[in-house]
């Protein structure tokens, strides 16, 4: 197999060694103070038990149900999450497969999907994946290497060749928000055109009570194409475009420049992290999206 074409698992597990040059995330030895990080997720949403409302306690928790039972006032307990999971999206769309620099697109995605998931298993969390597709399960999240070889062993398949069966980024993020928990990590793997297919409702559902960081996967002919005459091969022949003539141009323009400046913009208005990754790029160039703030969102 040609290198850069298709993405191998050697290479995949190899990245490990990138994410290694990357601090790692500090646990604070007095919790929550202090600019460390904690190992503690935030309280999680998963019931634990009741108990008597004692002064101080949050009234929004009170078990009214069995206050009214008891004649007592009782709150709830809920269970502290103390392992974050990062769930890895790929987006499996046509417009992947293809790359005229270093690597294809769908190459660039394994391994910005590789390295998620080894940053996922050096901070600690649960490491998870899934794509669009109404046939193939989610990859159970699991900690550590071994979550972390899972998922990159669903990477290597993904991307080895356009998936029969995708339906699509909107239905991998619907398959996404049904499995994630208030305080998970959503790292997405897509294509810009993809992007621009996922309903505007969608994005918020996922940014409330999760991080989300977004990936886009771009080539440089699609974003900066030469001014001259260049062969496409397609279905019956070959077809040769002028990118120098202004007309074509400004097609071109529209349908691969500008889907990557409207993703990035809309997604920043939404408080979410994104970065466009181009194939003649370093697949870590975008790791500091995982530790950056969030942007404020409109």
């Amino acid at each position: 197999m040609a290198d850069g074409i298709v993405p191998t698992l050697a290479e995949l597990v190899a990245l490990r060694a990138a994410v290694g040059r990357r601090p790692a995330a500090r646990s604070g030895r007095f919790g929550a103070a202090g600019p460390a990080r904690s190992s503690l997720r935030g309280r999680g949403m998963e019931y634990a038990e009741s108990r008597e409302y004692s002064a101080g306690d949050d009234a929004r928790h009170i078990d009214w149900r069995l206050t009214a039972r008891t004649g007592r006032a009782h709150t709830k307990l809920f269970q502290v999450e103390r392992e974050r999971m990062t769930l890895v999206v790929a987006d499996t769309s046509a417009a992947l497969y293809f790359g005229t620099r270093v690597r294809f697109k769908s190459v660039q995605a394994a391994r910005a999907g590789a390295l998620a998931a080894w940053a996922a298993a050096r901070d600690g969390d649960r490491i998870a994946a899934l794509r669009g597709s109404l046939r193939e399960p989610a990859i159970a999240p699991a900690s550590g290497p071994r979550g972390a070889l899972h998922v990159i062993d669903a990477l290597a398949r993904w991307y080895a060749r356009p998936p029969d069966d995708d339906a699509g980024l909107p239905v991998a993020l619907e398959h996404a928000q049904r499995l994630m928990r208030p305080g998970s990590r959503l790292v997405l793997l897509a294509d810009p055109t993809s992007v621009a297919g996922v309903p505007d409702h969608r994005w918020p559902a996922l940014s409330q009570h999760q991080d989300v960081v977004v990936v886009l996967l771009t080539d440089p002919l699609e974003t900066d194409p030469p001014a001259q005459t260049v062969p496409f091969v397609r279905a019956g022949g070959t077809l040769a475009l002028d990118l120098g003539a202004s007309p074509v141009r400004r097609a071109w323009r529209k349908t691969f420049v500008e889907p990557v400046a409207t993703a990035l913009e809309s997604l920043a208005a939404r408080g979410i992290r994104a970065r466009a990754l181009s194939t003649a790029e370093p697949s870590e160039a975008w790791l500091s999206l995982l530790g950056s703030p969030r942007p404020q969102g409109a």
